[in-house]
């Protein structure tokens, strides 16, 4: 079996999750986070469209994970981004950190923004 090691670059990858909190590039943030090649911060959720929007320069797709469930975002949030020129992936928050992390590694242009579960 041939094996490739994995080069994140700028971004950091999602390491772990658990009941309120993220951990991604070693660094462990309590509640709602966005993460991206920009780095790491927290996020207010769905409400705070502007911190959705400042992704959009450097992301092709933006994963929101959205807790422990998959759930429809809500209602105008993924026009308003897609209208923009992002396209918007709704999944479960760990399902979303996994889809992130693969396609980091394959240096794709992703974002991420997850609610905790």
């Amino acid at each position: 079996m041939r094996l490739n090691e994995i080069v994140f670059n700028d971004a950091k990858p999602v390491e772990g999750y658990g009941p309120g909190f993220f951990r991604i590039g070693g660094q462990v943030v309590q509640g709602p986070v966005i993460t991206a090649a920009s780095g790491t911060r927290t996020w207010s959720g769905f409400d705070d469209i502007a911190a959705l929007e400042a992704l959009i320069p450097e992301a092709d797709v933006i994963f929101i994970g959205t807790g422990a469930d998959v759930a429809h975002l809500p209602t105008g949030l993924r026009d308003q981004l897609e209208a923009a020129g992002v396209g918007v992936e709704a999944m479960a928050s760990p399902a979303a950190a996994r889809t992130y992390n693969v396609l980091l590694s394959e240096g794709r242009r992703v974002a991420l923004a997850m609610l905790p579960i």
